[in-house]
């Protein structure tokens, strides 16, 4: 079925043109026109579709070993043409970018991960020679882990592992050599969270300007993301029933504010409660809403214009970047982040404490309240409940209470009421 032949050496002939033969074997001379040029050992063999196919080597023992692979391939039907392997992971990487279905957000993120730490270590080796080196991965991933969080390793190699899976389904190659079980990512520490107290809210509420106060109860009343309260309309409100319809965030794309679905594409209602209720109409009363017009999803995307609740002093929607200056300086006011001394960093301690620590506010009150991880999840946004046990699990300190009941009442004797000879022939010994 397929055969290995040496391309620096010929059959030898006598004078008459005959092959010369010894032992029944034939004799073996350097071929003047090819010794030592290229490399020596060629496997032919013949494809799926008819057609001759070979590959060459520098060393007999791999041309063997390959000889042995495509034989089994062949048998199974699973053979693929190694030429087909030779597209250079960065094109292959742009390819898929370019073509699935992504989120505007998700493809500039992928396309600038790959390119700021993979394309450097990989991005001009062939698929094919890293299809059968996850060796290659592994060293990636080390050479992440040197400078990258653990997480953050995880993300960039999910978009590694999602190239090569598209290049395994369209038969570039065999395998996925990002998802060998010999490619281990480091283990991520997952740190309790501490949500905010009933008091570090309030006090955010009050260090934050007039016009940005109502985001407290958005965010810790409603569980609303950073995006999703910037992108908050009065006309997202059932204001009888009291419901909240969360249906887009603000987003900043290529550097520009663009409104699009929340995260994950996932719009969901939540509850609006009295009080929270009562601050967002006090914040229409005495803060005009705003009317914007921005593209959809994407920076080229048709224009959709929505009246916002909160916009900046001008007037206008609010950038995330420019917003990031008035929270930290809230943060410092309120005493929950102190203020950084000259040439000192507080990055770390505003990144620790950023917007999102009201929803998590939110979170943990339902939680410890007794809420159940399902209807949380929901109001939350979250693709899946388990996620949301994961993160908020420790915030409910009253199951351990509740299982001890539950198991001290099963195991518990009956109580006996009527005390006559009957009950206590029944009563247990």
């Amino acid at each position: 079925m397929a055969h290995v032949e040496d391309r620096w050496m010929r059959k030898a002939r006598d004078p008459d043109g005959q092959y010369i033969y010894r032992k029944g074997k034939p004799v073996m001379e350097r071929d003047p026109n090819r010794y030592g040029k290229g490399k020596r050992w060629r496997l032919r063999y013949i494809g799926p579709d008819g057609k001759e196919l070979n590959e060459s080597f520098e060393k007999k023992v791999d041309a063997e070993n390959r000889k042995s692979e495509v034989e089994v391939d062949l048998l199974k039907g699973t053979y693929i043409n190694p030429n087909a392997g030779k597209v250079t992971f960065r094109k292959q990487a742009e390819e898929v970018i370019e073509n699935r279905t992504l989120d505007p957000s998700t493809r500039v993120a992928m396309r600038q991960r790959l390119a700021k730490h993979v394309y450097p270590v990989i991005g001009s080796k062939e698929i094919g020679l890293l299809s059968r080196r996850p060796s290659i991965m592994q060293a990636l991933v080390k050479k992440l882990d040197a400078t990258l969080a653990p997480s953050y390793v995880k993300v960039v190699m999910a978009h590694v592992q999602l190239v090569f899976g598209v290049a395994v389904s369209d038969e570039l190659i065999a395998k996925n050599p990002a998802s060998d079980k010999n490619v281990i990512l480091p283990s991520v520490v997952t740190k309790k969270l501490v949500p905010w107290t009933a008091g570090q809210v309030l006090d955010m509420r009050d260090a934050l300007p007039e016009c940005y106060q109502a985001t407290i109860e958005a965010g810790a009343g409603i569980g609303l993301r950073q995006g999703e309260i910037f992108g908050f309309s009065p006309d997202d409100v059932d204001w009888i029933p009291g419901v909240v319809h969360v249906q887009r965030q603000l987003k900043l794309l290529k550097g520009k504010l663009v409104f699009a679905p929340p995260k994950g594409g996932k719009s969901r209602d939540v509850p609006l409660s009295e009080d929270v209720k009562v601050a967002l109409s006090e914040h229409v009363r005495t803060i005009a809403p705003i009317t914007v017009t921005l593209p959809w999803r994407d920076v080229d995307g048709p224009p959709c214009t929505v009246r916002l609740f909160f916009g900046n002093r001008e007037g206008r929607a609010v950038h995330p970047v420019s917003f990031l200056w008035t929270w930290h300086r809230a943060l410092e006011a309120a005493g929950i982040v102190p203020k950084a001394a000259a040439g000192e960093s507080r990055d770390p301690a505003y990144r620790k404490h950023g917007m999102h620590m009201l929803r998590h506010y939110f979170a943990s009150s339902l939680l410890t309240g007794g809420e159940t991880i399902q209807a949380v999840s929901e109001w939350l946004g979250h693709h899946d409940p388990a996620f949301t046990l994961r993160v908020y699990v420790h915030l409910m300190p009253s199951s351990e209470q509740r299982m001890r009941k539950i198991i001290d009442a099963a195991l518990r004797r009956p109580e006996i009421e009527d005390h006559g000879p009957e009950a206590a022939q029944g009563r247990p010994r």
